[in-house]
């Protein structure tokens, strides 16, 4: 499935332009379910991941209303978002990161996380907590994972993954001269170029599609 063919809305959103409505029942999942994401959860300690179950977001539903996005929320079990076939909406967002002159925040993930271990992938990433809005998980990964505060920021698509799992795409800028430090989910990073065309060979094709989908100049 390609990017193009998932998209369930497409921005920029800023910050007064996403509401999230938080549902207070939790999901249920199926017996079948909840045990795949038992024995994924415990393949995942054996990788020797600190990652720990608790509760993230999970989409229920979406609308656009005029230049506004709406997202319908509740919580969910985090290990349901590691079940291959089927993560039940689990919803995520990214942080795609971009320099001031608009080269791209790339780092190589740790072979302990739960997705994309040992691959490179862009900006930051995450679950949503519970009761926040995606919008402001885009800024909070940006801290956690980079230890870095964005000039401008706002949402760019919400997508749906052949996986089932939902993700809100962001897209950051950071400050002239702003200085990254790589948390320990990066064992490397390096800036990529602002052309996409011009990645290097590590560069996955789904992120040259998430990067094609929100690539705008500085300020616009």
């Amino acid at each position: 499935m390609t990017v193009e063919s998932s998209i369930l809305a497409r921005g920029p959103w800023d910050a007064s332009q996403v509401e999230a409505r938080w549902q207070t029942q939790h999901f249920e999942p199926s017996p079948e379910r909840a045990q795949a994401a038992d024995e994924a959860m415990r393949a995942l300690r054996e990788r020797g991941s600190p990652s720990h179950d608790g509760t993230a977001a999970r989409l229920v539903s979406h609308s656009v209303e005029g230049d506004r996005l709406v997202v319908d929320l509740q919580p969910i079990r985090w290990g349901l978002r590691l079940v291959e076939d089927d993560a039940s909406e689990s919803f995520s967002a990214i942080c795609l990161t971009r320099a001031a002159d608009g080269r791209w925040l790339a780092g190589r993930r740790a072979q302990w996380l739960a997705s994309w271990p040992g691959r490179w992938a862009l900006g930051a990433g995450g679950a949503v907590d519970p009761f926040e809005s995606p919008i402001d998980t885009l800024a909070r990964e940006l801290r956690e994972e980079w230890s870095v505060e964005p000039v401008r920021v706002h949402g760019e698509a919400l997508v749906m993954l052949p996986q089932r799992m939902a993700l809100f795409i962001g897209q950051a800028w950071l400050a002239e001269g702003a200085e990254v430090v790589a948390d320990h989910e990066h064992d490397e990073w390096a800036w990529w170029p602002a052309d996409v065309d011009s990645w290097p060979r590590e560069a996955d094709e789904r992120w040259q599609a998430f990067a094609r989908l929100v690539d705008t100049e500085p300020g616009s």
